[in-house]
């Protein structure tokens, strides 16, 4: 008997969890599936108190937020359903997906390295002093091929040296390297893995916005886009003074031919 009041009050509390979702859902405009694997709980609370005022995240067991979407009878946010995992998250905001993803982006934290990931970029030792006493470390630095100095006691590193390469694995010394001279070599956060954008009806996937390598990309395009216009001689605001200046520079170069054979006429 007890047992089974205990089942009815859990179902009532799963119910209401359930509810709640819900009206989060109906409240915003977007909402997203994000990843917290590996996100250790002081990370966590850290970047969600930053993002407080833009987003609200619910951590709650896989079933139970897929019961929630379940419940939103119209529209194609069902598909989140398939993106929900465990170590997953909901997350709801007023603003929309793209922004949203910018904003995690943004609101990454530093991470040190463990052994076995995959090196994001090629990671650097620079040179400079140290906090670390001639020890054991002298052997380890020195397998990493740095070269090292002994410098008012402490350990200094004479030669910035790439340690590990861009794609590589991290040994278990490297690792070690990296913690004790503070390197965090890591960014981690929220992931988004999906998101439903309530107003406008649409699900996206791979949503992850990356600003850095959007800007470069973005730059390059520019580029090509305003040497093809130059060189067609496409007038716009960004072209007109190159065009003005390399027809004053044509017309300088014309006018010199043409006083050049002037003067070679004047002198036969």
């Amino acid at each position: 008997m007890a047992k089974s009041k205990v089942s009815v009050e859990s179902a009532k509390r799963k119910s209401k969890v359930v509810d709640e979702l819900v009206k989060l859902i109906e409240a915003n405009r977007s909402v997203m599936v994000v990843s917290i694997k590996n996100l250790a709980s002081a990370n966590f609370q850290e970047i969600r108190k930053k993002i407080r005022d833009k987003t609200d995240i619910k951590v709650y067991k896989k079933a139970i937020m897929i019961r929630a979407i379940e419940k939103i009878e119209k529209g194609v946010i069902k598909e989140l359903k398939n993106y929900i995992v465990e170590d997953s998250a909901l997350m709801f905001s007023k603003i929309d997906p793209f922004e949203l993803s910018g904003i995690l982006a943004d609101n990454r934290t530093a991470a040190k390295a463990k052994v076995g990931q995959e090196a994001p970029e090629d990671i650097i030792v620079k040179a400079g002093s140290t906090e670390l006493v001639p020890g054991p470390a002298i052997s380890q630095l020195g397998s990493l091929g740095l070269k090292i100095a002994v410098e008012e006691g402490k350990i200094a590193i004479k030669e910035d040296k790439i340690i590990v390469k861009k794609g590589n694995k991290i040994n278990a010394n490297a690792a070690d390297i990296m913690g004790k001279l503070d390197i965090k070599p890591f960014k981690i956060g929220f992931e988004p893995l999906a998101a439903y954008d309530i107003k406008e009806d649409k699900f996206y996937k791979d949503i992850k916005v990356d600003k850095e390598k959007s800007l470069e990309a973005l730059k390059q395009a520019y580029g090509r886009g305003f040497a093809f216009a130059f060189k067609l001689g496409y007038v716009c605001k960004e072209t007109l003074r190159l065009l003005l200046g390399k027809a004053n520079a044509e017309e300088k170069a014309i006018a010199g031919l043409i006083n050049a054979k002037q003067n070679i006429q004047e002198a036969k």
